[in-house]
């Protein structure tokens, strides 16, 4: 730990993660996220005077124990080619700085520490390797700081002690020579060499222009950042433009050619996505980057997590997905997911098992393993899981980070518009070798769940159409767990008066069991269809307030109490049951009989009304729900018989799907979307799945693209 020159504060390729400080004027549970402060006993707060530099003053603790700062060691002992890590750290000032590790359950262990060697000055730099081998299962390294004068950190990181190495193959790849102008085949086993740091950005937009251009400005925002990235391709789907926006000019002008707005019509997630791939992999006017990063445009970015995602790519042992987690935009210290799976009884995407959604660093950091009650999901609130290795089968594309060669190698997203197409990738990627990691402390900040309705409105099609699909490719054995589920969940959305979702959905089996070849072309128009089936039913129609309607009548006694017993729920059901056999009395669908707000909303308080009011999660309008047991048993019906005809021709599906599923993620497929007279879309009959015959997509979709 001598006293040495100041640590290059330019690109270094070898550094795994900055040390980074909270924005100034961030609030103290933000700031938890990336310092731990002593808020009683601390003489004054951290100054943060860049996002890397800070100024802490004399008789200071400070601990970097937190989320952005500590060092996720067992993801990088699992996935990467390192035995061991770095941490360097350039200050000024009379300072001692501890390392520290945590194990599987969070417990805290001493690693090394001493004082810091300073020259004349006052500026000194110290070095500390840490081994990786500890980490099989779980744990963290960090540091914390002891500051006997006023000390400056001018920098700090933690670093590789090696360059990256070439990436050893787990299966055949496909990857574009640019020499010959065609793709070769490597062979499982042969190494890729060494990529260079170097990304293509994909964000798709849909109607957000300004969130757009605050994308555009927060990856422009960090010099190093900018550096790696080759290209921006924002594919605009929507009628509000991100070139009408004030902002947009400036970024514009600092990004030039390699910015690329490409408009098409409203494709959905999928579509936006899949075009950002098929323009990134172009031969003639794509990149060559070697990493792809996908991002939604409604996210707050922390611009460290760019550079994060890309040396987790670059220095893991094989090619793989690295995504980034989930933060809550609304709750800002939250953790919103950590990782997710799929349950394969049910084929249903699922929290990975030891993680916790919506966790709050600022009550309860990772330092914290006691036990403090449960929290609104009915989960024990400590720390101790967020020390785990967390294991994952995909990441969302709010934030991932795809290599060129696992697009090359698997193909394009399905065309699903929404929902599904990122877990089926996960898993399609899974299946060639190619593995994704939830990696913590890189991270973006997103809408909770909670405030979306996307369970019972326009999206409850897509999610169980999709799901229906992507079982079809990746679902081994009996369907009747798929189907069961789905019957659970027919009979509450019939319970909570969701007469729309329920129709919906069962339009979803229906162009399931349609089979494949139809999915192109309803890409565009499914979303038009099920907004129009949805205006059928008073529950799908928003009124901006209760208070627009006529007062309350009033409902049953006790109708929001929640039934815990075994007895309680039998008892309600029945009294359910009951109420649903019956006509529904007209008055109530004039006047409602209670207004409930969502937590309210659930089966054993709708199913005992004729009408209520429910607000929208997002707490800006109500939905008039009015029982109607002629519609309520016509639902019924239909649902059940597409449920037995979705198990009786599972296995015919299965078939089906898997054998259209390379033409579906096939370049020349999209490309009769994105650019139907094109040479590449004539040659799509060729491709293995392909229809017999095909007309090309019309409509919004073939506006051909070019970048603008």
């Amino acid at each position: 730990m001598s006293a040495t020159s100041s640590l290059d504060n330019q690109f270094d390729p070898t550094r795994l993660a900055r040390i980074i400080l909270p924005k100034s004027g961030e609030p103290r549970d933000v700031r938890s996220l990336y310092i731990v402060e002593n808020e009683q006993a601390t003489p004054g707060r951290v100054t943060a005077l860049s996002r890397t530099e800070a100024k802490i003053p004399a008789g200071t603790e400070i601990s970097f124990e937190t989320y952005f700062n500590a060092f996720p060691a067992s993801y990088w002992r699992r996935w990467s080619q390192l035995s061991e890590v770095q941490l360097r750290v350039d200050l000024t000032g009379d300072a001692r700085i501890d390392i520290y590790r945590s194990k599987i359950d969070g417990s805290r262990i001493a690693v090394t520490g001493g004082n810091v060697d300073v020259d004349s000055s006052g500026r000194g730099r110290a070095e500390f390797t840490v081994s990786l081998a500890p980490f099989e299962d779980g744990g963290w390294i960090w540091f914390d700081i002891t500051c006997e004068s006023e000390t400056t950190i001018h920098s700090a990181g933690w670093y590789a002690t090696q360059p990256a190495q070439g990436q050893v193959l787990c299966s055949d790849v496909q990857m574009w020579d640019a020499t010959t102008n065609a793709y070769a085949t490597l062979a499982a086993g042969e190494q890729l060499p060494p990529a260079e740091p170097r990304i293509t950005v994909g964000i798709p937009t849909f109607n957000r222009p300004a969130d757009a251009v605050a994308a555009l400005e927060a990856l422009s925002s960090d010099p190093e950042v900018d550096r790696v990235i080759d290209a921006v391709i924002m594919p605009d789907q929507g009628t509000k433009h991100p070139a009408d926006e004030p902002g947009f000019p400036a970024v514009a002008e600092h990004y030039g050619q390699r910015l690329r707005i490409v408009p098409q019509g409203n494709l959905g997630g999928s579509g936006g996505y899949s075009r950002i791939m098929y323009e990134a992999r172009d031969p003639q006017r794509g990149t060559d980057s070697p990493y792809i990063l996908y991002m939604d445009d409604d996210i707050a970015i922390e611009p460290d997590s760019v550079l994060r995602a890309l040396a987790a790519s670059r220095y893991a042992r094989n090619p793989m997905l690295v995504g980034g987690q989930m933060l809550n935009l609304q709750e800002r210290s939250h953790l919103h997911t950590m990782g997710e799976v799929i349950d394969r009884s049910r084929f249903m995407w699922t929290a990975a098992p030891h993680t916790h959604y919506d966790h709050d660093f600022y009550r309860h950091p990772l330092r914290d393993r006691g036990t403090y009650g449960r929290n609104a999901s009915g989960e024990h609130i400590d720390s101790k899981d967020l020390h785990r290795r967390i294991d994952v089968d995909y990441n969302g594309w709010w934030m991932c980070m795809i290599p060129r060669v696992v697009a090359d190698t698997i193909g394009q997203p399905l065309p699903l518009f929404i929902k599904w197409d990122d877990g089926e990738f996960g898993l399609r990627a899974r299946d060639h070798g190619f593995p994704t990691a939830s990696w913590p402390g890189i991270a973006i900040w997103h809408m909770a769940w909670s405030d979306k309705d996307d369970a019972i409105d326009w999206q409850a099609y897509f999610h169980l159409r999709n799901r229906l699909i992507v079982a079809a490719l990746q679902h081994e054995g009996s369907p009747n767990s798929i189907v069961a589920s789905m019957a659970k969940a027919t009979t509450k959305h019939l319970l909570c008066l969701e007469y729309s979702t329920v129709a919906i959905q069962n339009q979803a089996m229906k162009d399931f069991l349609a089979g494949p070849d139809h999915l192109f072309d309803i890409l565009e128009t499914a979303l038009p269809r099920i907004n129009k089936m949805r205006k059928n039913y008073s529950d799908a129609v928003v009124v901006p307030s209760a208070a627009d309607l006529p007062p309350a009548s009033g409902g049953p006694a006790n109708l929001t109490r929640i039934p815990l017993s075994a007895g309680a729920k039998v008892k309600t059901l029945a009294r359910a049951i009951y109420n649903n056999a019956k006509p529904a009395d007209a008055r109530h669908h004039h006047a409602p009989q209670v207004n409930l707000p969502p937590i309210e909303a659930r089966w054993f308080s709708l199913s005992r009304v004729d009408g209520a009011t429910v607000t929208t999660a997002d707490g800006r309008g109500v939905v008039y729900r009015k029982r109607d047991r002629g519609q309520m048993l016509a639902l019924a019906k239909e649902s059940a018989q597409l449920q037995r005809e979705v198990a009786r021709r599972f296995d015919e599906l299965r078939t089906t799907y898997r054998a259209a599923h390379p033409y579906l993620t096939s370049r020349e497929a999209w490309a009769q979307v994105f650019e139907p007279g094109s040479d590449l879309a004539r040659s799509g009959a060729q491709v293995p799945g392909a229809p017999a015959q095909r007309e090309p997509v019309r409509g919004e979709t073939a506006r051909g693209g070019s970048a603008q």
